[in-house]
């Protein structure tokens, strides 16, 4: 998932001695004027740990941040403006960084350093991270004491019995699907036959699998063990919704927020307004802060418009910063090449994304998989590469896993990316007429944004000399998943960008490639369906020791890459981001993968 793709972190978790351990690679947050082989050695090499809280953990309120102050407004240029708003459809990175700030779940994610390379899973609305006695079967959570939505009503346990149980209403179908399908034990799309329209038409889930015995439980029963529930419920898509002001599809647009910020205004493409939200109790949170007044938001601001704007750190700029936008392609030179005090407002690191060129296998012609390897070997790399900024911004990728999760192969290379990111266009050029299908028509849907106009244009002839008759067709950026997501969509082949939902591999390879999930909506975006995928996932999802599973996973990754040929790796991400020089608590954190909001102060 590129920017505005799907949210990720990557590493690898393991169940033992009754904890949750993440033992992966990831990289801390760094200043940006890190030269890149270190960042990458970092990123390899570098192991954390992530440990599940307990109540002492989980109790707020979070850690001050040094030389913080209170006040004053912030303004955040943005390129994207916010398709959803309704935490169960949440799932892109824009999205999950606002939701930070506004919503609230079961448990969280708590910096346990001012770094961003240091995390623990805690209890953010529970008073712990969650207690299993049988393996992961079971768990249950308790609520704490004086937590409220925005609008001063009470959270009780029956309003995440309506957070859960509107998962598997038609209408949220851009969120996650792990918990839904771990409650209806299925690795498909057909779990929403186990609530078909919710809880709107008067129907629940059984105690058998999801108990609220008062209004301070939460019980998830599960047919088989799930130790990794803690890191599923941090996600965005699982923030609690209010059963009060649930307004089903409109909800979207004006949700009932729990955290320590509220929406004062949204214009959808234009501009969003947050203001504190009088409800939140910093008791009650180890996880944020609350220290700006207001955030003021302007959409449709491009990298390169938010980078020179930030950089030039004039009137309301001072104040200013962008959540997501990197510092573009053009100054970034500038930028990392700027003086002392550039430097200090800037901040680095590894999105925890891996590019892809999705090969549409719903479409007959495209099936062939000699058409396939064609595509494959023309692809150039090097112009994605220069569109998001150089090395400094992406390098090149092997596979569909990141370097920054467990079992990852630098050196995979089998389409020879890594030597020649340029792309091999006259071998592709002689697969295409083996397989008579020289002149054969490619429509290229691409994201319309600087960086998408930019490297689509150098894609696309790319493979017009290897061949192909390219035609390209833009989509707007703030849809752009929505329309790609679709199975019966018009486009043979589009970027997307992935990476773990939370710290394991199983969060990459299920998702992305697992057949029997595909549905409008699902991020198996080039509609692949084999067997041996299938039959292989759910054989690695029963490995529990970590090096194990890390293999199994790797082998599936390497099989899809090089004989599925369901989609074309194309870089790993990686980030500079820049800040006015007002900015105070400025902090790249990992699990976020770029600025974290919760910790921005006024100097």
């Amino acid at each position: 998932m590129s920017r505005g793709g799907r949210r990720t972190y990557a590493a690898l978790s393991i169940f033992a001695a009754g904890a949750l351990v993440l033992s992966g690679c990831s990289k801390g947050g760094s200043n940006a004027s890190d030269n890149n082989k270190k960042d990458q050695q970092n990123a390899k090499r570098q192991q954390a740990s992530i440990k599940f809280g307990g109540a002492a953990d989980s109790t707020g309120p979070a850690a001050a941040v040094p030389g913080a102050k209170t006040g004053g407004t912030l303004e955040v240029l943005q390129r994207d403006s916010y398709a959803h708003l309704d935490p169960g459809q949440i799932y892109v990175s824009d999205e999950g960084s606002l939701a930070t700030l506004i919503h609230r779940g079961l448990t969280g994610y708590k910096a346990t350093n001012n770094k961003g390379s240091g995390h623990e899973v805690v209890g953010d609305l529970a008073t712990d991270s969650g207690t299993t006695t049988d393996g992961g079967k079971t768990w249950k959570y308790t609520l704490k004491d004086g937590i409220k939505f925005s609008d001063g009503t009470p959270i009780t346990s029956a309003d995440f019995r309506q957070t859960f149980e509107r998962l598997f209403a038609s209408f949220i179908n851009q969120g996650p699907t792990y918990l839904q399908q771990w409650m209806a034990d299925t690795n498909g799309a057909d779990y929403r036959k186990l609530l078909p329209d919710g809880p709107y038409k008067g129907k629940h889930l059984p105690d058998s699998i999801l108990e609220t015995p008062d209004s301070k439980t939460v019980i998830f029963h599960f047919k088989t063990p799930h130790p990794d529930l803690p890191y599923a419920l941090a996600m965005a898509g699982y923030a609690v919704v209010s059963k009060k002001g649930d307004t089903k599809e409109k909800y979207d647009k004006a949700p009932v927020t729990t955290g320590p910020y509220k929406i004062q205004s949204f214009k959808s493409g234009k501009s969003m307004v947050l203001v504190k939200n009088p409800n939140w109790d910093p008791k009650t949170d180890p996880i944020r802060n609350q220290y700006v007044d207001q955030m003021d938001f302007s959409f449709n601001v491009q990298y390169e418009d938010s980078t020179k704007a930030l950089l030039a750190d004039t009137g309301a700029d001072q104040t200013g910063i962008s959540f997501n936008n990197s510092v573009d392609a053009g100054n970034i030179s500038a930028v990392l090449g700027g003086d002392a005090a550039v430097k200090a407002r800037t901040v680095a690191g590894y999105q925890p994304y891996v590019g892809q060129i999705n090969i549409n296998q719903s479409h007959a012609a495209l099936q062939d998989k000699t058409v396939r390897e064609a595509i494959a070997y023309a692809l150039p790399i090097t112009p994605i590469i220069r569109a998001f900024g150089g090395s400094s911004a992406a390098e090149v990728a092997g596979g569909y896993i990141s370097p920054t999760v467990s079992g990852y192969d630098a050196s995979f290379d089998p389409w020879g990316k890594k030597k020649n990111p340029g792309g091999d266009a006259a071998k592709a050029k002689a697969l295409l007429k083996k397989a008579g299908k020289l002149g054969m028509k490619l429509t290229y849907g691409y994201q319309n944004t600087p960086e998408g106009q930019q490297y689509s244009t150098a894609i696309a002839a790319a493979l017009k000399n290897a061949g192909f008759n390219v035609q390209r067709q833009d989509i707007p950026a703030e849809t752009y998943y929505d329309q790609v997501g679709k199975i019966d969509n018009n486009y043979d082949i589009y970027a997307s960008a992935w990476g773990a939902d939370w710290p394991s591999a199983s969060t990459v390879i299920p998702p992305l490639f697992d057949g029997r999930a595909i549905a409008d909506g699902s991020p198996n975006y080039s509609h692949v369906n084999d067997a041996k995928v299938n039959a292989d996932i759910d054989a690695a999802n029963k490995i529990s020791d970590p090096v194990k599973s890390a293999a199994a996973w790797e082998k599936i990754d390497q099989y899809l890459v090089k004989d599925v040929i369901n989609a074309v790796p194309t870089i790993d991400y990686k980030q500079v981001q820049i800040a006015g020089s007002k900015v105070g608590g400025l902090v790249y954190d990992d699990v976020i993968g770029g600025i974290d909001p919760r910790r921005l102060y006024i100097k």
